[in-house]
């Protein structure tokens, strides 16, 4: 017969913020990540979750159709971070899971930002919600220092 276990893993941590769907989202997003990760220890790299998260949201401020907020989750685990932007447009995201055809057009300002996301994330998606759709990247978390021997 087993007995309790000695060490449950912590529950994730997670913030929630509603975010106005204007560019002034964007380093909001950014300052909230930055402060989720600071919390934890052996977190995912923080750059790279900023720079993703900003994407996401840069994405739900200009392409989501309809005028409700967005929305912004962080999800820290032990084994790292999910970050999600939920808009009110329940039209996919183009091409976030399925690279396009050909390389992006170096001359073009848009288009790269998918890109990132599918090349600096563990795994990334997209998933229906009643209100639209959430957008989500995950990011592993850092191995932690090494200890003398």
């Amino acid at each position: 017969m087993n007995g309790p276990a000695l060490h449950e893993p912590p529950a994730p941590a997670s913030w929630r913020i509603a975010l106005p769907q204007t560019a002034a989202a964007v380093p909001v997003a950014r300052a909230l990540v930055r402060t989720a990760l600071a919390e934890i220890e052996h977190a995912a790299d923080s750059d790279t979750a900023e720079l993703l998260t900003a994407e996401l949201v840069a994405n739900a401020v200009e392409h989501a159709m309809g005028d409700g907020p967005i929305e912004l989750v962080v999800e820290l685990m032990p084994t790292g971070c999910t970050v999600e932007v939920h808009d009110p447009d329940p039209a996919p995201p183009g091409n976030l899971t399925r690279p396009p055809k050909g390389a992006p057009d170096p001359w073009q300002e848009h288009g790269r930002g998918l890109l990132l996301i599918r090349s600096l994330s563990s795994s990334c998606g997209h998933r229906a919600t009643r209100s639209g759709k959430a957008v989500w990247f995950r990011l592993p978390s850092l191995p932690g220092p090494r200890r003398p021997v």
